[in-house]
């Protein structure tokens, strides 16, 4: 499928407004819908955007997020103020009907009449505030709370008795801290069991991170557990580069499964380690049918 090319310098991250075509054709190409995992990665395949500026963070004091990632967000949120995507309850995008025959926007105009429907809503008593790019996108701040906590207050050892827990808690048997013992790298041991009918014994590395793993991360851990496990498992509080997906997943290598920051929140929250879900009654008031009365 041919598609328009886009083209930034190496280490420079484009700023929100001009993500808005590179995102619409990312859907186009995924068939018209998406998870934000998949747009994401498709935007970037198509910027054909360099290692340094997709491994720069937000902010990293506050979660792993990737700039891009954030003004990708940013650009969702103006294409969806605009009509020209959606997104339903399970998180999935999708162009809507007003974007069928609509190959390129102008990002100008977007911004303008997205900023202008925002100052009416405010006048019309409808606060819906638009945010600015400077602003952080953190609709689940649980998330960043977390993310300090792991990797400014618990200590080392501590972080590694929690990803042993965690195993614990998903199933592993025999799971062992192996750390302190200079072993290459790894951190520890255990054997998975599946279903109660196989098991595979795994090496693992936990990495109490703020920034991005890299390829030679992946590679270092790999040549310490070679012929020693089934398989490898490599778990941090902060984010892979595109290279070190590869590399754990390179052909003829024994394959290393990743765990970055936000899929370690996922797996604690779903086993409750440290966190709590409380369902609160959200009130909304509709405008529209008081004025129809």
């Amino acid at each position: 499928m041919q598609h328009d090319i886009w083209s930034f310098a190496g280490d420079e991250v484009p700023p929100y407004h001009q993500l808005f075509n590179p995102l619409l054709t990312a859907l186009r190409e995924l068939g018209g819908s998406g998870s934000i995992q998949e747009i994401d990665e498709k935007a970037v395949e198509l910027l054909q955007l360099g290692e340094s500026a997709l491994a720069q963070l937000h902010n990293a004091e506050q979660g792993n997020q990737t700039e891009i990632e954030y003004r990708l967000a940013w650009a969702r949120t103006y294409l969806k103020k605009y009509g020209l995507i959606d997104n339903s309850v399970r998180g999935v995008w999708s162009l809507t009907k007003n974007a069928e025959h609509v190959h390129a926007v102008d990002p100008s105009e977007v911004t303008r009449r997205v900023r202008e429907l925002s100052r009416q809503k405010a006048r019309e008593g409808e606060l819906e505030p638009l945010a600015e790019e400077s602003e952080t996108i953190d609709p689940q701040p649980w998330r960043s709370i977390l993310h300090r906590l792991l990797t400014r207050e618990l200590s080392p050892d501590g972080f590694e008795r929690l990803v042993q827990r965690l195993l614990r808690e998903s199933g592993f048997i025999q799971v062992e801290v192996t750390g302190r013992s200079g072993d290459g790298g790894i951190d520890g041991k255990g054997i998975a069991r599946i279903h109660g009918l196989m098991s595979f014994h795994v090496i693992f590395q936990c990495k109490r991170y703020q920034g991005v793993v890299s390829s030679s991360e992946i590679r270092d851990f790999r040549g310490a557990m070679v012929g020693r496990a089934d398989k490898g498992l490599f778990l941090t509080t902060g984010t892979y580069s595109r290279e070190a997906v590869k590399e754990a997943t390179r052909d003829g290598a024994p394959p290393i499964d990743l765990l970055d920051g936000d899929q370690l929140a996922d797996k604690l929250k779903e086993l409750g380690l440290g966190i709590r879900v409380e369902m609160v009654e959200h009130v909304t008031i509709d405008a529209d049918w008081f004025r129809g009365i």
